[in-house]
């Protein structure tokens, strides 16, 4: 594995995320090749790209889930080990138990866990912490319903809440849109959006073509490898989309590119105008 340089910036001071020449393999198969990223402060970042192109690994990762074939990854300038109280989570909805004995107010206290220390309970502040999480995503009247009586979108509000009460600097959130109604959608990117103008940077897992442009001001098309990373104006093309997805991209992405031309058209006019 290549070893990461020693940098002499602060923790303050650096990227929340810095990948250099990352290669993940699972069973000596390459899933992602050689993946160079830097994620700017305050950005919300979706993670775009068909299926089986390594989004989720990426993800993976990134927390040290996953072993690492080269490379390295910096989290604010430090190892994921030394950064992860900085660092909140929201899993794919697939990969969790839900019939776990949990109720929804026990899930987010999990959030506070990395800050007590070993062997603490949470306190009468961390409850209180967890409670006003479960209120922004207005689940707050659901926290002593058990985690399995609850809806698909009821669930990943709930796991948005968690993730809150960790009261991170950077956020990694796989695919956190999946399987909700549009009424809890819209409420997710409204928190996203609440949270990158307090300075947090998060990173989410996307699949929905139609919506990336209008959800994210950096997109990171991803097939395995980096195809394209920057502004969503810049990297949102039907040339990137197609080098990504190939023979797979659909009417669905014609859409997704003329709803993004109007919205940079128009933001442009509005420039204009100032």
């Amino acid at each position: 594995m290549q070893s990461s340089p020693t940098t002499n910036l602060s923790s303050k001071s650096a990227a929340p995320l810095e990948v250099h020449d990352l290669t993940v393999a699972y069973t000596k198969r390459p899933v992602l090749y050689g993946i160079d990223l830097e994620i700017p402060k305050g950005s919300i970042v979706g993670v775009v790209g068909p299926n089986g192109a390594g989004k989720s690994t990426l993800i993976r990762a990134i927390m040290g889930l996953l072993p690492v074939s080269s490379g390295w990854i910096k989290v604010f300038g430090k190892p994921f080990k030394q950064a992860v109280t900085r660092v909140g989570y929201v899993p794919q909805r697939e990969s969790v138990d839900w019939d776990f004995p949990v109720n929804a107010l026990d899930v987010v206290l999990m959030g506070r866990y990395g800050r007590l220390g070993p062997f603490k309970r949470p306190s009468k502040a961390d409850k209180e912490i967890a409670m006003n999480c479960l209120e922004k995503v207005k689940m707050d009247s659901y926290a002593k319903r058990q985690i399995s009586n609850l809806s698909g979108g009821q669930q990943q509000r709930v796991f948005l809440a968690r993730a809150l009460a960790q009261e991170s600097d950077l956020y990694l959130m796989d695919e956190p849109f999946v399987g909700v109604d549009a009424t809890t959608e819209s409420a997710i990117i409204e928190i996203l959006r609440e949270l990158q103008a307090q300075g947090k940077t998060l990173i989410v897992v996307h699949h929905d073509l139609t919506t990336a442009p209008e959800y994210f001001d950096r997109i990171l098309l991803l097939n395995m490898r980096v195809v394209a990373y920057g502004k969503t104006e810049d990297v949102f093309t039907f040339e990137n989309l197609q080098n990504a997805y190939g023979g797979r991209l659909s009417i669905l992405s014609e859409v997704a590119l003329t709803r993004a031309r109007k919205k940079f058209d128009g933001d442009t006019r509005d420039n204009v105008g100032q």
